[in-house]
């Protein structure tokens, strides 16, 4: 059998139908008091026949942690309905769904959160042309936002949710706190590299004590990381293995390595071509299960990249372009999977308008052909 289509089972019970998930993409598609769509469960419906889990978009834990347009929300009950149909839509077609809990900080659009008023762990821009100066969170707001990642928790427990990732990647709020560019703090939770992991680790305790308390055990809790950051002061390689020896220390289910290309090296440092997925799984893939992820389009490409050792694999704009991936793979129908879209492609694909917006309007982010043949 094909190593991917094996399932896969955790140490706390649950097991994947196989070891493909679906890697957590913004889709801009919820409506704009946080419930999900009607137009954002039939995207995950169509995508949630192969693969063996599916993460979901980021969904912000606090009003002020809301980073995109058309997001999932988890910060009030009255969104658990909303997302208790997500849950079921995704567990219909047979995959575990995991609800990817955030905060935006410094990189949510302004226009989105209350006052206008972005916040972070100290008073620094992104380095982004027009980028807004956010506001420092006081060390109550910092115990406010630990406790609103728990409260997530026990609303995606309530809503059905198989399990929750949190989202400490892709330069929002947990990485900014770890990140010695945007956090210049002086107090417990920044200064030197242990205190920058305070916030992180306070975070996934919390996490950790409400899944305890409040879920079956096989309830699933991943966290997602980016190795490195280009900016200086930034977030070097040698950062990232000390936060990953203190993650694995915990009660965690998988480690999820977010990148663009699987086999990339070093954003900072570029004689570095070690894939950085592969420095961590060498370092802790025989305590807890790495999850690889970046530009493996085809079952060739998911193969060989497992090939190290790494145990579980997500794609992300593989399954917008081609939803039945796992399924023709298992049917030896992976001459037909698409690697490319047509402009004409979005109804067939069922990809929500604002999503197909973004797809064909950003240069470079996906193949895109002003006409195909469909296939």
């Amino acid at each position: 059998m094909t190593t991917f289509l094996e399932p896969y089972t955790f140490k706390n019970g649950a097991t994947l139908k196989n070891r493909i998930m679906m890697a957590p993409m913004t889709n801009f598609a919820s409506k704009d008091n946080g419930e999900v769509s009607p137009e954002e469960l039939m995207y995950y419906k169509e995508r949630s026949g192969g693969a063996g889990a599916v993460i979901t978009a980021c969904a912000n834990v606090t009003e002020d942690g809301k980073g995109f347009h058309g997001e999932i929300g988890v910060e009030r009950d009255e969104l658990i309905d909303g997302l208790a149909t997500l849950a079921k839509t995704i567990q219909g077609k047979g995959a575990k769904a995991i609800l990817q809990i955030y905060h935006g900080g410094r990189m949510a659009p302004p226009e989105l959160v209350p006052d206008n008023q972005t916040v972070s762990a100290s008073a620094v821009a992104p380095v982004r042309d027009g980028a807004a100066t956010p506001r420092a969170l006081t060390s109550q707001e910092v115990e406010d936002i630990i406790a609103a990642f728990g409260e997530a928790t026990r609303r995606a427990i309530d809503a059905g949710f198989d399990g929750v990732e949190i989202h400490g990647a892709n330069t929002y709020l947990l990485q900014q706190f770890f990140s010695p560019h945007s956090n210049r703090r002086d107090d417990k939770w920044g200064g030197t590299l242990e205190k920058r992991m305070a916030f992180p680790m306070a975070v996934l305790k919390e996490v950790l004590k409400t899944a305890d308390e409040k879920a079956d055990p096989s309830f699933i809790v991943g966290y997602r990381i980016s190795p490195e950051e280009v900016e200086n002061p930034g977030i070097t390689m040698e950062d990232t293995l000390a936060l990953v020896d203190k993650l694995v220390n915990e009660e965690l289910d998988y480690l999820h390595v977010s990148v663009m290309d699987f086999h990339a090296g070093s954003m900072r440092d570029k004689e570095d071509k070690a894939s950085r997925v592969q420095i961590i799984q060498d370092r802790v893939g025989d305590i807890i299960p790495v999850v690889g992820v970046g530009s493996l389009h085809t079952p060739e490409d998911v193969e060989k990249a497992m090939e190290g050792g790494v145990p579980l694999i997500s794609l992300g704009r593989e399954l917008i372009m081609e939803p039945q991936w796992v399924e023709k793979a298992a049917n030896g129908e992976a001459k037909n999977i698409r690697t490319d879209l047509s402009v004409n492609d979005r109804e067939e694909l069922v990809v929500p308008e604002q999503l197909w917006q973004a797809i064909i309007n950003t240069p470079g982010w996906f193949p895109v052909r002003e006409h195909a043949e469909k296939k």
